[in-house]
């Protein structure tokens, strides 16, 4: 570029062109309205360029210094809002550059030195991504010590598991809970995982070949705290593997949370009346004065589609393009960015929900009575006193059709209906098949027993501790 100093960096011409771009295709490959967003990456890799610049004497310490002290201002005067981001400009890479030439003239042309737009672009996105799976990982973590705390007021709160929507055995709401927290567990090592993977920096792969400059690319690396540079330039400026894993990443989380959401909607229905969500975690009716609804958590599940379009989208952007950079990969901005603030919206929101709706005991108790879910621990009390399981099956479904006809649950039969039924039964079967019995004899360690939950508990205390939010972060 040969621009004057108060002409912006868009609307100097390259060399090798004699017309100006058509504003129509100017806007349409402009990516300032969205780019702007990491402004702060932008700047903080500028500084970490020009600091080794200056070590590699390829600039003077006193240019640095200018050129280091008109960056920090200039983004410290767009965080407070007195400097605005020209539109006009093609990127927020452009913009910055131009003002910092407008404010410190032929020094701050030596900025860009012995670097591309396409590894300024790669650095920007990584530094970026790579706070956000930091935030990320701060939010889950959240997250997790809600769980924790409601599995810890509510080992004794019995319910009804299910399979294939069906009442299936008693467990508790701690045990239910439970599972969410090992799926959110998991979605942390993921984070963890794309961490450790991306945190490589691209900053001196050139265009795509590298420079002829003495770049010391490990110096860049360890300024702006990656474990490295990258070692191709040519995957360095066409990487997007990193984007497509957190992607997933945060579609794994939109998985999970919509499928607790879904099991929310339930369990807040008049049907089940299991919880009753916060008035601020609900929305009424615009003509039903009675309805109180799941908004949250309808629009969590909707949103997951919206995080899974996004990584379908990147996915097919990047399937086709040959190496090196392509413009098509300016698509990856608009789609994550969006993603990444939906999810975090979610989870925040979810986690507020949660953490403020009531549980109702005594429903999900009488449920749990009231659906045979103690039919399998019948079954057992038989074959514990000698009957063959294949045939204590079929006296358990001789009981369970008995009372479906009358309208009543195992534990409301008479001790002469049980034994006109199979004389194997005794007094002793109402405490076999009560749901605190049913619950607590499962004490195999992953089971909803009150002793087995106290170990996974204190264990996921443990986890907590011992890996606190970004404790992958050296």
């Amino acid at each position: 570029y040969t621009a004057s100093n108060t002409l912006s960096l868009h609307d100097a011409l390259p060399i090798c062109f004699t017309k100006e771009t058509n504003q129509l295709v100017h806007n349409f490959n402009a990516s300032i309205s969205f780019d702007q967003k990491f402004f702060k990456q932008d700047i903080d890799g500028s500084i970490a360029h020009v600091t080794m610049l200056a070590k590699q004497h390829i600039i003077t310490d006193d240019e640095k210094d200018v050129i280091v002290n008109e960056l920090k201002n200039i983004k410290q005067q767009i965080i407070d809002g007195k400097l605005e981001i020209d539109q006009s400009c093609e990127d927020i890479h452009s913009f910055v550059e131009a003002t910092l030439i407008e404010r410190t003239g032929d020094v701050g042309k030596k900025l860009h030195t012995g670097r591309s737009r396409n590894d300024q672009v790669a650095l920007d996105m990584k530094l970026y991504t790579r706070d956000e799976v930091i935030e990320t990982d701060h939010l889950l973590t959240h997250l997790l010590e809600t769980i924790l705390k409601i599995m810890e007021a509510n080992t004794d709160t019995y319910m009804p598991g299910f399979t294939h929507l069906q009442k299936a055995q008693p467990l508790t709401l701690a045990h239910h809970f439970g599972a969410y927290f090992e799926m959110f567990k998991r979605d942390r090592s993921r984070l963890a995982d794309i961490y450790d993977r991306m945190n490589y920096c691209p900053l001196g792969s050139g265009a795509l070949a590298g420079t002829t400059y003495p770049l010391d690319r490990a110096y860049t690396a360890e300024l702006l705290h990656f474990y490295g540079p990258t070692l191709n330039s040519m995957d360095s400026v066409s990487d997007r593997d990193y984007l497509i894993e957190f992607l997933s990443a945060l579609s794994t989380i939109m998985m999970h949370l919509s499928r607790f959401s879904e099991e929310i909607i339930v369990w807040n229905t008049n049907e089940y009346q299991f919880i009753e969500l916060d008035d601020a975690y609900s929305t009424g009716s615009s003509i039903m004065p009675q309805k109180k609804n799941p908004d949250i958590a309808e629009l969590v599940r909707g949103k997951t589609g919206r995080v899974y379009g996004a990584l379908v989208s990147l996915l097919t952007t990047m399937k086709g393009l040959p190496l090196a950079y392509n413009k098509d990969m300016q698509e990856d901005k608009e789609l994550t960015f969006d993603a990444i603030d939906t999810v975090k919206g979610c989870i925040q929101l979810f986690d507020g929900m949660i953490d403020t709706m009531r549980i109702n005991k005594d429903k999900m108790a009488k449920s749990a009575m009231n659906g045979f879910t103690n039919a399998t621990d019948a079954a057992d009390y038989l074959v514990k006193h000698g009957v063959p399981f294949r045939d204590a099956h079929g006296i358990i479904g001789q009981l369970v059709l008995y009372c479906i006809d009358k309208g009543i649950a195992l534990d409301d039969m008479s001790l002469e209906e049980f034994q006109a039924i199979s004389p194997v039964f005794k007094e002793d079967i109402y405490d076999a098949i009560s749901l605190k019995t049913c619950v607590e004899m499962r004490n195999t360690i992953g089971a909803p027993g009150i002793d087995a939950m106290k170990q996974v508990i204190a264990l996921n205390e443990a986890y907590l501790k011992e890996h606190p939010a970004a404790d992958f972060v050296k």
